[in-house]
């Protein structure tokens, strides 16, 4: 089973400020990059005053763009004088020269989830018993969580959050089960991730005290 792991576009911003007497201005400088050959690599400046951006440089369009009244006059000012051609070096000085060292900090970066399975009280429903399989502290986001009954994935009575954010760089995810248990069959959690060489499977084992069972998810083996 494998999990496809979409190209992810990053975006380094650098912003300046200025204000005075409740006036703001900004300048917000990106280099958006969507393939490590650095095609469709794109530099973007701009100028944005009390959160209206009024004109704007893109390596792509290749000259200022005015979207008021005082932009359209600052692009056609910028567009014959010299500001054009320091943004137009932009692209090579600022994005290109520093790409490296965005995608090794950001880009090239995984880290394994922490799985854990646990036992929690089922809504009133045709099931007596329910299954949380929780995945922790993992990156980058997209991941996959399904339930094995003796090695066939279910499909249905299964219930997923989206991935959450954890308000840093990582994320969770947490995939219910609802179920009627059997006599020596076997239920296990697979996550597949990046950050994994195969997908791992985790074990659910009831014969265990609460105590055990709650810890890291018991008995993880790769497929």
């Amino acid at each position: 089973m494998s999990m496809s792991i979409f190209c992810v576009s990053l975006t380094l911003v650098l912003s300046i400020f200025s204000g005075t007497d409740g006036y703001f201005e900004q300048v917000v400088r990106q280099c958006r990059y969507s393939s490590k050959d650095l095609q469709g690599i794109e530099f973007i400046d701009s100028y944005v005053f009390n959160k209206a951006e009024y004109v704007r440089f893109n390596s792509t369009v290749g000259k200022y763009v005015g979207y008021t009244e005082l932009g359209v006059k600052n692009a056609e000012a910028w567009n014959k004088g010299p500001e054009l051609a320091v943004e137009l070096g932009e692209l090579e000085r600022f994005c290109k020269h520093n790409a490296a060292i965005y995608y090794s900090a950001i880009l090239d970066k995984t880290v394994e989830p922490h799985v854990r399975l646990s036992s929690v009280a089922p809504p009133s429903g045709r099931h007596p018993a329910m299954l949380m399989c929780s995945a922790y502290d993992f990156y980058p986001k997209p991941i996959r969580v399904t339930w094995l009954r003796d090695g066939r994935e279910v499909k249905s009575d299964v219930t997923s959050t989206e991935e959450l954010a954890n308000g840093d760089w990582y994320y969770q995810i947490h995939s219910h089960l609802e179920y009627t248990p059997r006599s020596g069959e076997k239920i296990s959690c697979m996550v597949e991730h990046i950050s994994l060489t195969e997908p791992m499977v985790y074990h659910w084992d009831p014969s265990l005290p609460e105590a055990e069972r709650n810890k890291i998810a018991i008995g993880a083996s790769g497929l």
